[in-house]
């Protein structure tokens, strides 16, 4: 029985690997961050000031939430400029993970706010204490002015990356913990109701870990190197065996996710004894379905002969 012979050619997509294509962020970008961050930093030491003379809790956990907002857009700014930095012989993908963890970080930061929130609230319920309530209505409608300018800021560029979604995400859910403290200031107001200060304490922090968690479970999907959730690696090994000639099987597929948008696949394709000429214009076709259907750039395919 003769050997089997399985001949390896290793075939990388033929893509530009500067990462131009989208993920090098433009400066206007960085510029509407650097605003977004001088606007929050000073309507959170408004806020802060004036939760403390008016002794509103719901408007220094209003203060507390838009100070996680101002280190979120600090991280993203860094992370940002990290990112920017080129590929070298040790960080071969570039820096683009940093984004990543970047938005993990500000996840975990908002979870301890919004954990300290729920007992400051609680101590409130147990001991209620009053609130000037016209002082708590003009700084909290402040911060929401504040907070709808850096939404306009923010909203066209939020689906660049995770770490810009994450920090639109501190924007949303400031904006709508703002609404809330404005409707609380009105209802102290005119009915004396205190009470609500720190059930909109609860509200707000319970907003916070809900933003939290699910921006936490993505950050962690990408870094375990989790299979995009757009991506059936079944359907895409099915797609490739069928409509590229030549092909008997696709195996040992790995695909992950570098950072937002940028995903990157290994795989195994076993074909027919052929000149080379021929699985070049297979790694062609491949890596056209595979950018068109499934958004994949870097590609490294190994092939197998028998």
């Amino acid at each position: 029985m003769q050997p089997v012979h399985r001949p390896k050619i290793f075939e990388t997509a033929p893509h530009d690997h500067s990462h131009s294509h989208g993920h090098l962020h433009k400066l206007k970008e960085r510029r509407r961050l650097i605003f977004s961050i001088a606007l929050t930093g000073l309507t959170l030491l408004l806020e802060a000031v004036g939760g403390w003379i008016s002794g509103s809790l719901s408007l220094l956990s209003d203060a507390g939430h838009m100070l996680t907002h101002f280190f979120a857009l600090s991280m993203s700014f860094f992370a940002i400029l990290i990112a920017s930095r080129p590929v070298n012989p040790q960080k071969t993908y570039g820096y683009f993970r940093a984004e990543v963890l970047a938005a993990l970080f500000n996840a975990i930061f908002l979870i301890g706010i919004s954990l300290y929130l729920f007992w400051e609230a609680y101590e409130r319920l147990l001991s209620p204490r009053p609130v000037n309530a016209m002082e708590m209505f003009v700084i909290a409608a402040i911060g929401l002015l504040v907070n709808l300018l850096t939404g306009l800021l923010l909203y066209d560029v939020r689906g660049r990356d995770i770490n810009l979604r994450s920090a639109f995400i501190h924007m949303l859910s400031d904006t709508l913990s703002s609404v809330g403290v404005v409707v609380g200031a009105l209802v102290i107001y005119f009915a004396g109701l205190t009470v609500i200060d720190p059930i909109l304490s609860i509200v707000i922090g319970a907003l916070i870990l809900f933003w939290a968690g699910r921006l936490s479970f993505e950050s962690i999907h990408i870094l375990m190197e989790s299979t995009p959730k757009h991506i059936d690696i079944d359907v895409l090994v099915q797609t490739l065996q069928s409509e590229v000639e030549g092909i008997q099987e696709v195996h040992d597929v790995h695909i992950w996710e570098i950072t937002t948008h940028m995903y990157a696949m290994t795989a195994h394709v076993r074909v027919n004894d052929c000149a080379l000429s021929h699985c070049m214009k297979m790694s062609e076709s491949i890596n056209q379905i595979l950018s068109e259907r499934f958004q994949i750039e870097h590609v490294n395919l190994q092939y197998e002969c028998g």
